[in-house]
């Protein structure tokens, strides 16, 4: 079946999410394997787990033991490294800083938000400036000890798998392997969350995250174990508990990977309510596109029966066009992103 003809088939009325084990990819079979798995799961759902996906415990643990104490700091602290001084959203986000979903009053959570950096600066790097990921300097916390260690490892260790998978979405769209290598290696953002419990009323249009969909190609999500929050919308307009899963990530595609492959690749909306009457702690990585690259619908997801839906856009602009929606809505701020 094409990608056209897989993507006319589905209704997207989930009722569970798939769980994919990526563990056994060595040779090109096993992976080719894996990538038809991943394709029916973006084309229906535009949610997965992984399983095995090769992050050791011991680096979840650290960073996640960092979060618990530099969220648990005095907010006056926490604003000194205030993520809208800058230019390039770097820092801290306090509470309901930001409104993704303009039906709403403001997202009930704080982050810390960070980009690519090295754990020790490389020495002798004689590649060319415009071969390394876009670099944009981080601001780091003097406490807790071990904060900047912690959320870097994670943040590497995140980017790995996020650069095995998006060999296996090439695979996935009749793509050669290395297709999206020249186009993906950009630093990607990644947020630490805090979503305290919310005990307000079942209507309040202010929850931990409103219902939105990710702007960049997808997205790596490490969520606490035991606290149920996220939640995905399928086609009935129900909303499909992504329960935590322990030893797994929950993979989703983004708006723009959406848009590349013609909408085949399902962007789902989603949200994040923690009713669970605890803190409820996640980690994010945002992977996108090189801020210079133009996407258009690929030749493999266009048919005659399935002309193009979008004409070419430049990502980098497109994603901060988003950024600038999100943060202009929100409640905690009456000016716009800086």
């Amino acid at each position: 079946m094409s990608l056209a003809e897989a993507a006319t088939s589905a209704s997207g009325a989930f009722d569970s999410i798939p769980i994919i084990d990526i563990g056994h990819a060595s040779t090109h079979e096993e992976r080719v394997a894996l990538a038809q798995q991943i394709r029916d799961a973006c084309v229906n759902v535009g949610f997965f787990y992984i399983k095995n996906h090769g992050i050791p415990e011991e680096t979840i643990d650290t960073v996640l033991s960092a979060m618990k104490t530099y969220f648990s700091l005095p907010v006056e602290t926490k604003m000194k490294l205030y993520h809208r001084r800058g230019a390039h959203f770097r820092g801290y986000e306090p509470l309901l800083d930001s409104n993704i979903d303009p039906a709403n009053r403001g997202d009930l959570y704080e982050g810390f938000v960070i980009g690519w950096e090295e754990l020790v600066p490389k020495e002798g790097d004689d590649q060319k400036a415009d071969e390394k990921p876009t670099t944009i300097e981080n601001l780091w916390p003097s406490e807790p000890a071990g904060f900047r260690e912690a959320f870097i490892n994670y943040y590497h260790a995140a980017f790995d798998v996020g650069k095995f998978l998006h060999r296996l979405f090439a695979l996935a769209l009749d793509l050669p392997e290395t297709f999206f290598d020249d186009k993906l290696k950009r630093s990607p953002i990644m947020r630490g969350l805090h979503y305290p419990p919310q005990t307000g009323p079942e209507d309040d249009r202010i929850v931990g995250i409103g219902a939105h969909a990710d702007f960049e190609c997808f997205t790596i999500l490490w969520q606490e174990p035991g606290v149920q929050a996220l939640q995905v919308l399928n086609s009935k307009n129900q909303w499909i508990n992504a329960t935590p899963i322990p030893g797994t990530l929950v993979i989703n595609i983004g708006d723009l990977l959406s848009r590349w492959t013609n909408d085949i690749f399902r962007s789902t909306v989603h949200r994040a309510i923690n009713r669970s009457g605890v803190r409820r702690y996640s980690i994010p990585l945002f992977i996108g596109a090189d801020p210079d690259v133009d996407v258009e619908p690929l030749p493999s997801c266009v048919s005659p029966d399935r002309p193009a839906r979008y004409e070419n856009i430049n990502s980098g602009e497109y994603v901060r066009q988003r950024l600038r929606d999100m943060y202009q809505q929100s409640i905690g701020t009456s000016g716009g992103a800086q």
